[in-house]
């Protein structure tokens, strides 16, 4: 309904997509930063600070994450977007920068939805977000310049700042991190915990989904023009990019139950393998090639196909909990912590 919604709002209402896209502050869109803030900030209330230390010290789950995200991620999305594009470098470019920007913001909502493991999802983004800083203008040059010549295929450039993907970064992840570790811990010094988790959370929790369907309202009323001018664009740049989620998280999915991570934190790894900072990769492009380029018209359509597509994955997720024995055998039917899921 709101894919539908953004849609025929930027369809019906002549210069909307124009004027939400004019609303920007140094290149970043202030409503789509706005329904993240909103969205990311009731999750991260929720996060048990004080168990952080037990998800840092499992070191298949790291391990694995950073395997999944900064190896096969990137390597993949360069396959499938040389495999199905080969005739089209501009989007091929657009799709290799969307797999190279790993998720640091929506994943949360995602892994919340499925009931993962909120702690190890914060440490996992986190991890994320340093070495988005660190690698990604590396691996930008390697899979636009180098590798192509080495397979003996036409390069390309790649621009990007370290402070542009740090600010991404910060706005995206600190801010609401920082809200959220606070409002925890102010919360359960003055009122204590008991009351933070079965009076305030609950309070505050709706806002996360109100945050998501506000961004999937904006997204698809900027780019409905795109979307019913050029369809068979979107259909072509869709493909690799359905074929790249699907890969991602079942791959993070099987390598989660082969290493009996549990559903909760098997959940986490999936979700943080098949999810993308589809802001950076948008501003990278545009920054690039231009806001009309092919290479940001196939940056834009990755949130659009992500959306729904791990939309549905919640679901496949929460259809496989009974698989697991920490989910089937939990008092609430659904996860070995219950105090995980009161709120849900």
């Amino acid at each position: 309904m709101a894919m539908a919604a953004g849609l025929l709002l930027g369809r019906l209402i002549p210069g909307l997509n124009t004027a939400l896209d004019d609303v920007q502050v140094d290149g970043i869109s202030l409503p789509i930063a706005l329904g993240l803030l909103i969205m990311m900030y009731p999750v991260l209330a929720k996060v048990r600070y004080d168990r952080l230390d037990t998800v840092a010290s499992d070191r298949r789950l790291l391990l694995s994450s950073l395997l999944l995200n900064w190896v096969f991620g990137p390597a993949l999305m360069f396959a499938l977007a040389w495999l199905l594009l080969p005739d089209l470098p501009e989007y091929r470019t657009g799709l290799i920068i969307v797999g190279l920007a790993r998720c640091i913001a929506m994943v949360i909502i995602w892994n919340d939805l499925a009931c993962g493991d909120r702690e190890a999802a914060a440490v996992l983004v986190a991890l994320n977000s340093i070495f988005q800083v660190v690698m990604f203008a590396v691996l930008g040059w390697f899979y636009l310049s180098v590798l192509p010549g080495w397979l003996g295929l036409p390069p390309t450039s790649i621009t990007t700042s370290p402070w542009q993907i740090a600010k991404s970064v910060l706005i995206f992840l600190g801010i609401p991190l920082a809200a959220g570790y606070l409002s925890r811990g102010l919360g359960e010094r003055a009122k204590g915990r008991d009351w933070y988790e079965a009076r305030f959370l609950p309070r505050i929790g709706p806002w996360a989904l109100y945050g998501l369907l506000f961004i999937i309202v904006v997204l698809f009323a900027l780019q409905g023009d795109q979307i019913s001018h050029k369809p068979l664009d979107v259909v072509r740049i869709a493909l690799p990019l359905l074929a790249y989620f699907a890969i991602m998280w079942g791959g993070g999915y099987l390598l989660g139950a082969v290493l009996h991570l549990g559903y909760q934190r098997t959940t986490t790894l999936a979700f943080t393998a098949a999810g993308n900072n589809f802001e950076l990769a948008i501003a990278v492009a545009i920054a690039t090639y231009g806001a009309t380029s092919g290479q940001a018209l196939a940056g834009v359509v990755g949130p659009l196909i992500e959306v729904p597509v791990l939309v549905a994955l919640v679901y496949v997720s929460l259809a496989l909990r009974h698989r697991f024995p920490d989910a089937v055998t939990a008092p609430s039917g659904v996860t070995a912590d219950p105090g995980a899921t009161r709120d849900r």
